[in-house]
């Protein structure tokens, strides 16, 4: 009977934490947006107190205009939240943006990133998987699958220690666990959402065709460390570009009404 009622309330438990994504699809969330920002705060500052942040100024400002520019037309909460944007000391090709309201970009990307569309394909993709919540989609899929081997943890967490397993289901910490890579459908629906919010705010969708393009080719046989952490499908470039066509008119909308970033480094 025990197991029976755990069991019973593992099912309750799940069927209450399902929430639709902004593309339509069905997420299973069982950690909450102040948890998940607390976890992304967390490994923010870990990484601030590791000296992984380099004083760029130049670097920063040129990110923090593309930033603010996407974050603007962001659906609530995530447009009157503060973000605080920092520059990694990496030359590889990276970037990241944590729950929370912190981003990373890797001193790398700005080779790559050759103009403030292509920088806003990447800061657009990665804003776009904190609004999905896909960290905590991915904690959510963590806990559920221990919970499925240990029913006794996930009902203790329905008593009122969520906080803690969502904290435990992260395994080596909350930076490696929000770091970790993506599933390939959350990236495809970072790819939707980011070439979107990007049109919506001024920048020229087709970019992220040419972006995509120039990190594939980098590197011959060993790809740019985004494209290690960001999986790629072989229909992917063919799929931005179509969405690039449709977005064509709310680009041109928003550069008409005023919408027109003009970020440089």
């Amino acid at each position: 009977m025990k197991h029976r009622h755990l069991l019973v309330t593992l099912a309750t438990t799940l069927l209450a934490g399902c929430v639709t994504s902004p593309t339509g699809r069905s997420q299973l969330m069982m950690v909450s947006d102040s948890q998940m920002s607390q976890m992304g705060l967390t490994a923010f500052n870990d990484m601030r107190k590791q000296g992984k942040f380099v004083d760029a100024p130049r670097e920063r400002a040129y990110a923090t205009c593309v930033s603010s520019a996407l974050i603007a037309v962001l659906p609530p909460p995530w447009n009157t939240q503060q973000w605080e944007v920092q520059i990694v000391d990496d030359d590889s090709a990276n970037a990241f943006a944590l729950p929370g309201g912190r981003i990373g970009v890797n001193k790398g990307m700005f080779k790559l990133a050759s103009n403030q569309d292509q920088l806003a394909v990447v800061l657009g993709h990665e804003l776009s998987h904190v609004v999905a919540r896909h960290g905590a989609e991915r904690v959510s899929d963590n806990m559920a699958t221990q919970a499925a081997v240990a029913a006794g943890t996930i009902y203790a967490g329905t008593r009122g220690t969520n906080a803690g397993y969502a904290a435990a289901a992260l395994g080596l910490g909350a930076q490696v666990g929000i770091l970790l890579p993506f599933s390939r459908t959350q990236e495809s629906e970072a790819d939707t959402l980011g070439q979107r919010y990007m049109a919506q705010a001024g920048f020229d969708p087709r970019a992220a065709v040419t972006l995509w393009e120039k990190m594939g080719a980098q590197g011959g046989s060993k790809p740019p460390a985004f494209l290690s952490t960001h999986p790629s499908s072989g229909n992917r470039a063919q799929a931005l570009n179509r969405q690039a066509e449709q977005l064509l008119p709310a680009y041109q909308q928003a550069r008409s009404r005023g919408h027109a970033p003009n970020c440089r480094m």
